[in-house]
């Protein structure tokens, strides 16, 4: 793990996606050296301060990709907010040395984590997604698996998987509002079925971006969240990257 990773920085750094890593240039919140990782999305440096790495959820194999990437190594933190979570962790990119592409998009890019939708800047969002796509598209890492994507025709597989972090893809059959919520429905059983839930408060997100979520109805769409719900599966869509709309002709469901 720890040669083919070695490997993986040398050509990222000498030739692999640097217009993926050019939009993540945030401003430099400061540098230090990689003393230990503490969970999968999280590393201590040497002089006791711990970073939570944004823009990415963890899968099986993103602690020991981070283990054999960054303990010992001197790294950049950049990000656009420095203020630390309830735990003292302070949210960042991380940059190994001078290299302009961030620890999560070589993450990404090889299959060891998932886009978490959080960053919301636009131009680095969309780059943390081509280096998730790319790995996507090869199968590499935990997309080997043809479970990595779930099928919303199949709500008992989701329902399986309560309380993770997982990515659904479907065709979204109806799209219904009650109170102040949105519920974008995939199954005709709306109470045993899986669906989206959109709050009114997150729906000027959506308006900007032109998209009427009514508009969704017939569409097929990935999503990603944690998976919530007790007889029906349900993903709390927050962000508006969380949600993908999908060309006719890509395949629904299991396949990657």
């Amino acid at each position: 793990m720890t040669e083919r990773l070695h490997l993986i920085v040398a050509f990222l750094l000498s030739a692999g996606l640097p217009a993926v890593a050019a939009p993540c240039q945030f401003e430099a919140q400061g540098e230090a050296r990689v003393a230990a990782i503490t969970d999968a999305r999280s590393v201590r440096f040497d002089d006791g301060r711990e970073v939570r790495l944004t823009g990415i959820e963890a899968t099986a194999t993103t602690r020991q990709a981070l283990t054999s990437l960054l303990v010992g190594r001197d790294v950049i933190l950049r990000g656009t907010d420095d203020t630390p979570d309830r735990y003292g962790r302070q949210g960042a990119l991380l940059f190994i040395g001078e290299s302009d592409i961030p620890v999560q998009s070589m993450l990404l890019a090889q299959g060891d984590a998932l886009v978490s939708a959080e960053i919301t800047d636009k131009d680095c969002s969309a780059a943390l997604m081509s280096s998730e796509a790319e790995a996507r598209r090869q199968k590499k890492g935990s997309w080997a698996d043809p479970s990595a994507i779930k099928n919303a025709e199949s709500p008992d597989d989701i329902l399986a998987g309560i309380g993770r972090f997982m990515v659904v893809e479907g065709k979204v059959l109806s799209v219904r509002q009650a109170g102040a919520m949105t519920y974008l429905n995939f199954g005709r059983n709306w109470t045993h079925g899986f669906a989206v839930t959109i709050s009114k408060r997150n729906l000027p997100a959506f308006e900007s971006a032109g998209i009427s979520l009514k508009s969704l109805e017939t569409r097929r769409i990935r999503v990603r969240g944690w998976v919530e719900g007790t007889t029906g599966p349900r993903i709390d869509v927050r962000l508006l990257g969380q949600v993908e709309l999908l060309g006719a002709n890509e395949p629904t469901g299991v396949r990657p």
